[in-house]
């Protein structure tokens, strides 16, 4: 097994995208569940941030990113993936922040969004939830609930049935950089899928585009009051779309974003978000760390996906700086196990870590109710615990950034502990 591969459950799931698959659409055309609560919506919805959910797919090694370098149980569980202390004096070693924790060096371009207070670094989080599996652990963890099957919507989207639109006439409200709705965004009003916004609109020849639009609006006009609204709606969305010019886009400060994937998806967001047409929350997605073999994360391949992912948020908080305000989470379905296997790799774990940044984001530092990694203290005796529920990072970004205070329909039968997230 190579270290892009995975495990055969996320080899399958990556395959099939089957958390994306079906349900998103139809849920969104039929809105609230019934169970959901009447509110009233949420006030000042102008000054809400926009919402960015960075969901890292495949069970991230938290240890990696965020490293308890003043914890000789961490090197004594890892004698060949360990990253090197700060005082090491060896080639990539750890960037300390607090004397206890510290970046990975494949981290660093995120130092100045860090000393700049504008990013979070949490540790020992992650979903209540025991399961080992990619499936479910990202299913329950974007539902919000663990174990009801009785929820379809999710989190994202309950707060967008919650909160009135901050643009009174909006197109669109939430957007994934994805081929299908997460989970998270299940359910949500005018809530969207764009791989790809250059190609984004009715397929065909380009010379032809403006009949057949007119001609598939004359059909629609005739249709039925759903339908004629739903493609009025389709038809206004390719209009505010294809007026941003995403190709030519040029990102501020002299911010420069990797051509990866990921980096591409991060400066189409920020262009969506200076756009202004309405978008509310996005999704973008990042996997590849499901690293059961020779995981490497020191000058490896977990090294390189890491630095992907930093050098790409480092270059959103630059292009973003001064602009609207944002509220960036990054999070995975569960941690690695803390000891490597045979292979050099870690197997699926429980603990993790989470990244929070954004301009009102109470940055800076590291939170942790750190509860340390020798043999007595891990979960099930083998796994980072869980002390920090991500719920309660999420709540406050929702209450104090978002201005939505009903947790009680984003998080059913949860109640937040407090964690001083935002400023």
């Amino acid at each position: 097994m190579s270290e892009s591969q995975g495990c055969n459950e996320y080899n399958w799931w990556s395959r099939r995208k089957f958390l994306y698959a079906g349900g998103g659409g139809l849920a969104a055309m039929i809105g609230a569940p019934a169970w959901l609560p009447k509110v009233a919506y949420a006030q000042s919805a102008a000054t809400r941030d926009v919402l960015i959910v960075v969901f890292l797919r495949g069970g991230c090694d938290g240890l990696s990113f965020i490293v308890p370098h003043g914890e000789q149980a961490y090197y004594d569980a890892r004698p060949t993936i360990a990253i090197p202390r700060p005082d090491s004096g060896q080639n990539n070693r750890a960037i300390d922040l607090d004397g206890f924790f510290g970046f990975s060096d494949a981290m660093s371009s995120l130092m100045p969004a860090y000393t700049a207070g504008d990013l979070l670094a949490i540790q020992a989080t992650g979903s209540v939830d025991p399961s080992r599996s990619h499936f479910d652990a990202m299913k329950f963890m974007e539902l919000g609930k663990p174990r009801d099957e009785s929820i379809f919507t999710g989190w994202v989207a309950r707060h967008l049935l919650t909160s009135d639109p901050s643009d009174p006439n909006p197109v669109l409200r939430a957007v994934a950089m994805s081929e299908a709705l997460p989970t998270s965004f299940q359910g949500g009003p005018q809530s969207l899928p764009v791989q790809d916004f250059g190609s984004f609109g009715i397929g065909g020849e380009r010379d032809t585009n403006d009949e057949r639009i007119a001609t598939l609006r004359m059909m629609y006009d005739q249709a039925g009051d759903l339908l004629r609204v739903s493609a009025d709606n389709t038809f206004r969305t390719i209009d505010e779309l294809e007026a941003i010019n995403f190709d030519d886009y040029q990102p501020a400060d002299g911010a420069s974003y990797p051509n990866s994937g990921f980096g591409r998806s991060l400066e189409s967001t920020a262009a969506l978000i200076k756009a202004d047409i309405g978008v509310e929350a996005i999704s973008v997605d990042k996997g590849g760390w499901d690293t059961h073999t020779s995981q490497n994360p020191i000058d490896g391949g977990m090294a390189g996906n890491m630095a992907d992912l930093a050098d790409s948020l480092a270059a959103f908080h630059a292009d973003m700086a001064g602009s609207v305000n944002y509220s960036l989470v990054c999070m995975s379905e569960f941690g690695r196990r803390v000891g490597e296997n045979g292979n050099r790799g870690t197997d699926h774990g429980h603990g993790n870590m989470m990244l929070a940044m954004g301009q009102n984001i109470d940055g800076g530092r590291v939170l942790a109710d750190w509860p340390g990694l020798e043999p007595g203290q891990l979960d099930q005796g083998r796994d980072l615990q869980v002390t920090i529920d991500y719920r309660d990072i999420l709540t406050e970004i929702l209450v104090n950034r978002l201005n939505n205070s009903d947790i009680a329909s984003m998080f059913p039968d949860f109640t937040p502990t407090p964690r001083m997230v935002t400023s």
